[in-house]
């Protein structure tokens, strides 16, 4: 269960953002997708402050953000010094609640391999953060919150975002619970994404840093499979230009099919033929019709039904974008190392060699950039045909090696074991 921080001055309230900003300015069927339950009923455990009432939030686009809601989950105590903390950036759809039960789908928290006693990530031991990324769709402000100015929805009024901006909004939350220094910033895929970006740009205040699954840009592959979902949640006739949540409904069909989309990316093929091959889904022969004839098909139905049930439309858009417009060499003058240039912190760069997503080839450009400034880094590609979602899934070797080197970072910290 998520325990309060151990630190002083008392929980805000939840707050509305005040955004001084510029307006933004698009049909497949899921069959499988049924009516999910309102998540504005859905009660989120865990913490929800108000962030940036003096001094706001200045994002890359231009925009000004402030006061907003962040919402976040913690794990275990923050130690007298305060040196025991670990911020966990999660993946694009993922979110807060990654060591326990999740509030609107029940399902065990996302990383329960990762995070707990005597696990990598020790909540004997360290003191683990996770925040709702800004942009988000559980507790912190985003497209589907309250714009105080018209008191409707945000939709596409929200101001685009990028991952810098996730990163800053995550260092006044450690501002607010008077933490100066992370003993460890870590997280797989967009996750790995904020990591970097920790590195590079707060580099006194991370200690050690795991970027797993990841890469310090995202690749016109990448971007163009969030084009095709975008496009899909556009396309629905129920997006009505963002502003779906006015009409109340959702582009569950548009949405579902990004999901699917964006599965098969995670994935690998062995790892699809070893649980799927060609089988039929509860049939003996072919139905000659568009029903899920194969077990593959009625997999990924199930991915997308079950996704509208937990993440909001437009901010599935908005966090795409983010991830789209990451690229650290282009905000160096095109030098990578330029980005890591004085960094005292220890690296872990961790791949699986089935990732097609995120390669070994974009975590090696990662090491060769940390080489060309001297920096502490080990790399580590694990064997797994499991495919990108293997950071998330039992790989006894990434374990081990995630454990090393944590366990050896703790006693360089003087954390022991």
């Amino acid at each position: 269960m998520a325990t309060g921080p151990k630190v002083p001055g008392p929980q805000q309230p939840a707050g509305t953002g005040l955004i001084s900003k510029p307006k933004n300015p698009v049909n497949p069927t899921l069959s499988a997708i049924s009516p999910a339950p309102n998540q504005a009923d859905v009660p989120l455990p865990g913490h929800r402050v108000e962030l940036g009432a003096d001094t706001q939030l200045r994002l890359d686009c231009g925009a000004a953000l402030g006061p907003f809601p962040m919402a976040y989950c913690t794990y275990g105590e923050l130690n007298a010094d305060r040196s025991n903390a670990i911020l966990v950036c999660h993946a694009l759809t993922g979110d807060q609640y990654v060591a326990e039960t999740h509030p609107i789908t029940g399902k065990p928290g996302w990383w329960e391999l990762i995070v707990g006693p005597g696990l990598p990530l020790d909540t004997d031991r360290f003191f683990i953060i996770c925040a709702n990324v800004l942009g988000g769709c559980l507790g912190t402000v985003g497209p589907k919150e309250i714009d105080p100015e018209s008191g409707e929805p945000y939709g596409l009024g929200f101001p685009v975002i990028t991952i810098g901006d996730m990163v800053r909004a995550q260092a006044m939350l450690l501002d607010h619970l008077g933490i100066d220094q992370l003993f460890c910033v870590i997280g797989g895929s967009m996750g790995a994404m904020q990591v970097l970006e920790w590195a590079s740009r707060y580099k006194d205040r991370v200690f050690a840093a795991v970027p797993i699954a990841g890469a310090a840009r995202h690749t016109a592959q990448n971007i163009a499979f969030h084009e095709v979902g975008r496009q899909a949640i556009m396309a629905d006739p129920d997006w009505h230009g963002g502003d779906y949540m006015t009409h109340g409904v959702m582009p569950r069909r548009g949405l579902g099919v990004a999901r699917m989309t964006a599965h098969i990316t995670y994935l690998s093929e062995a790892a699809l033929h070893r649980k799927f091959g060609r089988n039929l889904q509860n049939r003996d022969m072919l139905s000659f019709g568009f029903d899920a004839d194969f077990q593959v098909e009625s997999y990924l139905r199930h991915q997308g039904s079950t996704f509208v049930d937990r993440f909001d439309a437009n901010a599935y858009l908005y966090i795409t974008r983010a991830m789209d417009y990451f690229d650290m060499a282009a905000e160096h003058g095109g030098s990578l190392p330029v980005a890591f240039e004085g960094t005292k912190t220890r690296f872990c760069i961790i791949s699986f060699s089935s990732d097609w997503l995120f390669p070994t080839s974009e975590n090696r450009a990662v090491v060769q950039a940390l080489n060309a400034v001297a920096a502490n880094v080990s790399f580590v590609e694990v064997e797994s045909d499991q495919g990108h979602d293997a950071f998330l899934l039992d790989e006894p070797e990434f374990i081990r090696v995630l454990k090393g080197f944590i366990n050896g970072c703790a006693e360089h910290r003087g954390l022991g074991r």
